[in-house]
């Protein structure tokens, strides 16, 4: 992409940040240039947020009819799916989707729910409520 070419589309999602991408000069040389995104990586992120907003949102009724714990609430909130929290964790796969329901999250250790407290960047608190 040249200096010339780069998008300058400002998306509100991005909340007046930029992205570094590479361009070349008319000398040849790489440069990095802030771009705002192309109209396709806008629209794919405005319609990846709201599917993650979507999910949470199912997530908090199953909550608060006791069929999930807020963990899996606050996973979709901060844009995560199962396979991301269990890495950001260290936790298994097997072991989030445990903590997934109501039982396993209450039989959950301090050290456990730390855990996820720190991935998800909640108190215990927060954690541990809907909201």
């Amino acid at each position: 992409m040249h200096a010339n070419e780069v998008p300058e589309r400002s998306a509100p999602l991005f909340e007046g940040r930029h992205k570094a991408v590479y361009v070349v000069d008319e000398h040849g040389r790489y440069l990095i240039a802030k771009s705002g995104g192309t109209e396709a990586e806008v629209s794919v992120t405005e319609e990846a947020v709201s599917w993650f907003a979507r999910l949470a949102a199912e997530a908090r009724e199953r909550a608060r009819r006791g069929e999930t714990s807020p963990l899996e609430v606050h996973m979709y909130r901060q844009r995560m799916d199962l396979p991301t929290l269990a890495q950001a964790t260290g936790f298994w796969r097997w072991q989030v989707r445990r903590h997934l329901r109501p039982a396993g999250f209450a039989r959950l250790s301090a050290r456990g729910l730390a855990r996820y407290a720190e991935a998800l960047g909640l108190s215990l608190a927060q954690l541990q409520s809907l909201d």
